[in-house]
């Protein structure tokens, strides 16, 4: 037995019978509901309870990261929307039309977290628009989060769904 294969047989390659895959999923989707357009959700439980620093440093928080935002959507994002498209397209047709596990499974964690990004880039711009401030902050930050938290669980769902039915396709051996 070559190193090659004591490797590949300790790791298992395929994506939806390991562990670390899942792990990876679950830590993915929890971080990405902690941090509302990069603002840690705790300081914003903070802010509406206690209010002042809390609240004055949310609010700044939140402006630093909605400019950060909106300064790479406007330098960087057709070129960051053609190059995730690209990578995204390339995985799509390496996973569903060919087959390869490991490209099924970064899309469906890459497809849902693109939209994610979508979303805070669409909520960053509201914010600024709107010059929110106070509830009316901490509401938004909220409904993002919520809106966050449900396509991390419909992706996670739609993730457990294929991975179950790739399993139980190809069985324990991937044959």
């Amino acid at each position: 037995m070559d190193l090659y294969e004591t490797i590949f047989e300790a790791i298992d390659m395929r994506s939806f019978s390991n562990l670390w895959y899942w792990i990876a999923l679950a830590v993915t989707w929890s971080t990405a509901s902690h941090f509302v357009i990069g603002v840690p959700f705790d300081l914003v439980l903070r802010a509406r309870r206690k209010g002042g620093d809390a609240a004055q440093d949310l609010e700044l928080l939140v402006r630093i990261n909605c400019n950060r935002l909106q300064y790479i959507g406007e330098v960087a994002g057709l070129w960051l929307l053609t190059l995730v498209s690209a990578v995204l397209s390339a995985l799509l047709v390496l996973g569903f039309w060919y087959g390869v596990e490991f490209a099924q499974a970064l899309v469906l964690l890459a497809l849902p977290l693109s939209g994610v990004m979508l979303l805070s880039l669409f909520t960053a711009r509201m914010i600024t628009q709107l010059q929110l401030s106070g509830e009316a902050l901490h509401a938004r930050l909220a409904r993002h989060r919520l809106y966050v938290q449900i396509i991390g669980m419909v992706s996670i769902f739609v993730t457990a769904i294929w991975g179950m039915n790739q399993n139980l396709n190809l069985g324990p051996l991937g044959g």
